[in-house]
């Protein structure tokens, strides 16, 4: 009961903060109009650094605790931190409710709706914040035994668990304001606020880590604490920044049409990503399941994928916001023409990224581990999962468009799919079929994204065609 109010008096302190801000935000990137290659850059370039900063939390809890602690300690952080990856992923996607929302009413230039998108979602997102903090903390434990985790590994991911969970009102909060500034064109913000963090995130790790030996337990104290300061910053800058938006309290009170429509685009595309790290969670379980040595290679590859993956990401946010401001102008061919854009970049990208992959794996994975096993294992995963980079940015475009347009049920259609169908039994049938070679679950991955590229394209072109005929 002591734990549960203290989450919620700092909820309270975060929400009061939200609700004394008289503005602080600029409409800096209105796409409407312009070089649409620029606005991209100016939008991506931005969130690429930042989604790269936020990354970097895992990331570097499972680099400096590889340097200092053993495979469990290494297999508890790639558990735990595959959870809280999982959780920040659905959040994320909730929050594309809000920068499509913002993205839309600044395409209409329709600036009380602005304010009212704003206060609602500092509302929803403080009862959701809540409630699944509390929830999480009670049923820690048999989280971690549904992972299957292996029992070396099992105190150390249960002890970073619940650090993690107790900063999830501070996860929810970054997340959301940075979401409110993306909506209204500005990524450079979030960008700064969380570099501060990282920074600090990594001094952290090494003190409680290196220092005092606190292994796991040091590694989500030093996430905690620095996610805690990025929202301080991002409150701050708020509230002192001169804007011409104000939030009034009267902003704050839930209204159906305002909440259904961050809910209408957020909900799908935070359960398409739910479902993406779910299954993502399924084979960890499948890696478990093999010993201690697979789990820990699987976990690092994991990690690694989730860095590789930022620019996909970057450029499904950038999508996703850029887009939805033309579609709320009603210019759905410079819309498309974003999403062109994307699609040609991220291809570029993923065929760079995997050829660099599949000669550097084993140096790659060595910065995370000296086990020659592990690092053994770990080659074989992501030389066959790094294709994946290829034919996710293409999917993770579409989806942004897909959510610009109101239709980000489209996302959550063609990854369940490509997850119940080919993902995960392909993951469970190569993992008994090759049971002391990684390289074949990791050929799951690319195969299900080729699938949803497929589906996207097929629903790409109805919506393309029903599109063409409103206009007429």
């Amino acid at each position: 009961m002591k734990l549960s109010l203290t989450i919620l008096d700092m909820k309270i302190i975060i929400y009061r903060s939200c609700l004394e801000y008289k503005g602080g935000i600029h409409m800096e990137n209105n796409a409407t109009s312009g070089n649409l290659l620029k606005h991209i850059a100016f939008f991506a370039i931005p969130y690429l650094l930042s989604y790269f900063l936020q990354t970097l939390y895992g990331m570097a809890d499972l680099f400096i605790v590889g340097q200092f602690n053993a495979v469990d300690g290494i297999t508890a952080v790639s558990n735990g931190s595959q959870v809280m990856h999982m959780l920040t992923a659905i959040l994320v996607g909730l929050a594309m409710g809000v920068t499509v929302s913002i993205s839309h009413a600044v395409g209409a230039k329709k600036h009380k709706l602005v304010e009212k998108t704003i206060g609602n979602t500092i509302t929803l997102f403080a009862c959701i914040s809540i409630i699944s903090t509390l929830l999480l903390l009670i049923f820690v434990k048999p989280l971690v035994v549904l992972l299957n985790v292996p029992q070396e590994a099992m105190t150390g991911t249960v002890q970073y668990l619940v650090i993690c969970f107790i900063g999830i009102p501070f996860i929810t909060a970054y997340n959301i304001i940075s979401s409110i500034y993306r909506g209204l064109g500005d990524s450079k913000s979030p960008m700064y606020i969380i570099a501060i963090a990282c920074l600090l995130n990594i001094i952290l790790d090494y003190i409680f880590i290196g220092l005092f030996h606190m292994g796991p337990i040091g590694a989500a104290l030093g996430t905690t604490v620095s996610q805690s300061v990025s929202v301080i910053i991002a409150l701050i800058s708020m509230k002192y920044r001169t804007s011409d938006i104000h939030i009034k309290k009267e902003d704050l009170h839930l209204q159906s049409q305002v909440f259904k429509h961050i809910l209408k685009v957020g909900f799908p595309v935070a359960i398409q990503d739910g479902c993406i790290q779910v299954a993502f969670i399924i084979i960890t379980i499948i890696a478990n399941s093999r010993g201690l040595n697979d789990a820990a290679a699987v976990g690092i590859v994991e990690k690694m994928v989730t860095a590789i993956f930022i620019i996909p990401s970057t450029m499904l946010a950038t999508v996703s916001a850029l887009s939805a401001q033309n579609i709320g102008a009603k210019d759905y061919g410079r819309a498309r023409t974003v999403l062109k854009y994307a699609v040609i970049i991220t291809t570029l990208y993923g065929i760079i990224v995997a050829l660099i992959v599949e000669c550097a794996a084993p140096t790659l994975l060595g910065l995370f581990t000296k086990d020659t096993t592990v690092i053994l294992l770990g080659v074989q995963y992501i030389s066959s999962y790094i294709i994946d980079t290829i034919f996710a940015g293409v999917h993770f475009s579409f989806s942004g468009y897909f959510a610009a347009d109101g239709k980000s049920y489209i996302g959550f259609i063609h990854n369940i799919i490509a997850i119940s169908l080919v993902r995960v039994p392909g993951s469970y049938i190569a993992s008994i079929m090759y049971p002391h070679n990684l390289f074949p679950m990791g050929l799951a991955a690319p195969l299900g994204s080729l699938l949803s590229v497929i589906i996207c394209l097929i629903a790409y072109r109805i919506l393309k065609k029903k599109d063409e005929l409103s206009v007429l």
